[in-house]
């Protein structure tokens, strides 16, 4: 149940965002793909869902292809897969300029009352707007 055309966020690779070993760090790999979520549902979704709901993760399991470095223009793109009950799974790939494949995730999000912390029921609405 994916978009035909995922949403992208480009990205501009950073000095602070290169290890010892002069490539993209790992951990900066995991930051992006829960930016590019963050910025796909601050896209979707209604201003008034926004602020009554919010996501928090489950599990985040991350495959690294190849390397990136500094001089790459990244592009992270994102979709929506399976989304049931108050849980969602959220694919990301993170692309150099050239299309290569740096990095593949598949992070389950649930949904919560950001108020009371508990989990919330994703309704026919938040599904209809994860899913545009």
């Amino acid at each position: 149940m994916s978009p035909t055309t995922p949403f992208e966020v480009k990205i501009n690779v950073t000095p602070n965002d290169i290890d010892q070993l002069g490539h993209v760090n790992n951990v900066v790999y995991l930051r992006w793909v829960q930016d590019a979520a963050a910025a796909h549902w601050n896209t979707l979704a209604p201003r008034e869902l926004q602020k009554e709901l919010a996501w928090v993760v489950l599990r985040h399991e991350i495959n690294y292809h190849k390397p990136g470095f500094l001089d790459d223009n990244i592009v992270a793109r994102t979709w929506v897969g399976e989304t049931e009950g108050f849980r969602s799974i959220r694919f990301v790939e993170i692309y150099n300029g050239r299309g290569v494949l740096l990095v593949s995730a598949s992070t389950t999000w649930c949904l919560i009352d950001p108020t009371s912390g508990r989990p919330k029921k994703i309704t026919a609405e938040i599904k209809e707007s994860l899913l545009k």
